[in-house]
């Protein structure tokens, strides 16, 4: 079961890698060579490697040392990273203390980071979709009751779906500022 639970791993690690490494690629060849197109491959290498620590959230890792023994991340770009999602309220450190050491902290997830489950089975979706190969998707989330495969569906707060992006429309919301003319 551990090996199976690991293998499943390093085919999610892989397919949201290349996921991200093929969108830093499009961004490269959409914006040419120079610093646009480095800093959009840098950025989708920061996001991938933020996706791979969302996922570990998601499966229960908790602690550093599991973080760092599941992802072989180097401690100063785990550290970096992970204060990263927690300043975006993604994750919350929480301390604790074993019996016989010092206090520590441990990251879970907020309901924000939990909230944003749906995106990245969206990501993986589309990538299933559009860059699998020929053989079919590198790993599948399947829903634990039933077997069946996970999806991300768009619906209205009424339940129609699935939607299409003919069936939204845009509108301004409470928020939204009136333009200033100039």
């Amino acid at each position: 079961m551990r090996a199976a639970l690991a293998g499943e791993k390093d085919a999610f690690a892989a397919l949201v890698t290349r996921h991200w490494a093929t969108a830093a690629a499009l961004a490269a060849r959409l914006l040419g060579s120079g610093d646009l197109a480095r800093d959009a491959a840098q950025e989708a290498s920061v996001a991938a490697m933020t996706s791979l620590l969302l996922r570990e959230a998601y499966y229960g890792t908790r602690r550093f040392t599991d973080f760092e023994a599941r992802l072989g991340l180097a401690r100063n770009l785990l550290t970096a990273r992970l204060q990263t999602l927690v300043d975006g309220g993604l994750l919350t450190r929480v301390p604790y203390r074993e019996p016989g050491t010092r206090a520590r902290h441990e990251y879970r997830l907020t309901d924000a980071g939990r909230e944003l489950f749906p995106v990245l089975v969206a990501l993986l979706q589309w990538g299933d979709a559009h860059l699998a190969d020929a053989d079919g998707p590198a790993a599948v989330l399947q829903h634990r009751d039933c077997g069946q495969p996970v999806r991300a569906v768009v619906q209205c707060a009424a339940g129609h779906r699935p939607l299409a992006l003919r069936d939204v429309r845009l509108l301004p919301g409470p928020g939204a500022r009136r333009a200033t003319g100039g």
